[in-house]
């Protein structure tokens, strides 16, 4: 490390990051061969910093506050065997997560350390791959987010009036992305040996499960800090650019692509559009080692309502689709015009609902104000998210089942005190819930 002080404030990465991506543009279409020299000690204290405080432990049991105690010796080892190729990428613990479907979703945690270097890479590339990336992606990108991608179909969707919206998702992406073809499309972007043999050992480092490991061939582990950079580089070699570029003169209309990671609309303007994008999107997929879902890939008849029933020209109900946990459909303003409006989609709300109750059931020993005090944090979070222009039905909806299953469980505390409604509006006027509130506004009228 010399004599040197290292910068703790993060000061010189902004500018290295931005000659990294001033040399992608300058030699787009050609791999970088010479960006590990950016990834100093002073790379690492910011990677080290960008890294959650709070994610679960890996393999090793190492939290925060253990690797913070020698931090500066600690990113001096890591950065030496990084560079020397004799860093070993520890296997991912292996944990579960519920689904809607009822199905469990594996997620791979990774070491402490091990997260501090995947984010020291995605530093890397993130600069390098912003520069190819379309506008049609939002996920895990710097400076977008899910509620552009919403406002997005909300513009789409409007402008069109009549449209087709084929609605698809990735049969277990994340599991099954194929190992081969990330790695040519990493090497199109970069040829950097200290990089990309990172990238391989992440690849293979496979996942421990009830003390047994368990190697991988294909898919990258769902928590991985260096996973989304990956999908979505995947992503926008086999969807975005081909929608852009290759599609383009085989169709007949106006086509809206939208896509948040493995999930994605593509809006038509032209029934047949639609048709064939159905046809030909299992086959474009196939070829890159992925299965579109069986169920949720669909094709959706979305179409202002022409008459004061709200029924289609066919006289049939207008149909609706989901994205990003929101039912999408065809509603009056209160001027009486149809505009498109976001609703919390039904089970969705209903997850959320029923995780609620079984907090208040596992936590109802804590004091009346700590519960208070959490379930605001709750009810804030979810405004935070679902809080959008003409959603506020299904918010208060929420807030009234918070303070439903709230009072059920202060009444089944154990003691002989009943908790009747009388006295859990006595309560509420000490300590009022949060109301439902709109955070995100859009270009829509009330309803």
């Amino acid at each position: 490390m010399g004599n040197t002080p290292v910068q703790r404030d993060g000061s010189n990465v902004s500018t290295k990051q931005a000659r990294i991506a001033e040399l992608a543009q300058r030699h787009a279409g050609a791999g970088l061969d010479n960006t590990h020299p950016a990834m100093d000690l002073e790379w690492l204290f910011e990677a080290f910093h960008r890294t959650r405080k709070d994610g679960a432990p890996g393999i090793d049991g190492v939290a925060w506050a253990d690797y913070e105690g020698n931090l500066e010796s600690n990113l001096a080892s890591l950065l030496s065997r990084a560079k020397s190729g004799t860093y070993r990428a520890p296997p991912v613990r292996r944990a579960y997560i519920p689904k809607g479907d009822g199905e469990l979703r594996p997620i791979g945690i990774p070491t402490l350390e091990d997260r501090v270097l995947q984010r020291a890479v995605v530093m890397l590339l993130e600069p390098i791959v912003e520069k190819q990336f379309l506008d049609c992606s939002f996920a895990y990108r710097p400076g977008r987010s899910a509620h552009q991608a919403l406002d997005r179909i909300w513009q789409a969707t409007m402008e069109e009036g009549t449209c087709w919206v084929v609605d698809m998702d990735v049969r277990k992406f994340f599991d099954t992305l194929d190992h081969g073809h990330l790695r040519e499309m990493v090497r199109k972007r970069v040829r950097d040996g200290v990089v990309t043999r990172l990238i391989d050992k992440w690849l293979a480092a496979g996942v421990m499960e009830d003390g047994e490991w368990h190697g991988v061939e294909q898919g990258t582990p769902q928590g991985g800090v260096i996973s989304p950079l990956l999908a979505n580089l995947f992503l926008h070699d086999v969807l975005d650019v081909w929608m852009a570029e290759t599609v383009p003169p085989y169709l007949k209309g106006r086509v809206h692509t939208v896509r948040y990671a493995d999930d994605a609309v593509i809006i038509c303007g032209r029934k047949e559009d639609a048709e064939m994008l159905m046809r030909v999107l299992p086959k474009r997929f196939g070829r890159f080692g992925l299965t579109l879902h069986p169920e949720k890939n669909r094709l959706v008849r979305f179409e202002r309502p022409t008459r004061r029933v709200g029924r289609d020209r066919d006289g049939q109900l207008p149909m609706t689709f989901n994205f990003l946990s929101f039912t999408h459909y065809w509603g009056r303003s209160r001027k009486g015009k149809w505009v498109v409006f976001r609703k919390t989609a039904k089970g969705r709300l209903a997850r959320a609902i029923t995780r609620i109750g079984e907090w208040c059931r596992d936590n109802r020993s804590l004091t009346i104000k700590e519960q208070h005090q959490k379930l605001c944090a709750k009810i804030q979070g979810h405004c935070a998210y679902y809080g959008i222009t003409g959603n506020y039905r299904s918010l208060e909806l929420f807030v009234n089942e918070v303070a439903r299953q709230w009072r059920t469980w202060l009444d089944r505390r154990g003691n002989d005190v009943r908790f009747t409604w009388g006295k859990f509006n006595a309560l509420m006027e000490w300590l009022p819930l949060p109301r439902p509130r709109v955070v995100h506004s859009a270009r829509v009228a009330k309803p």
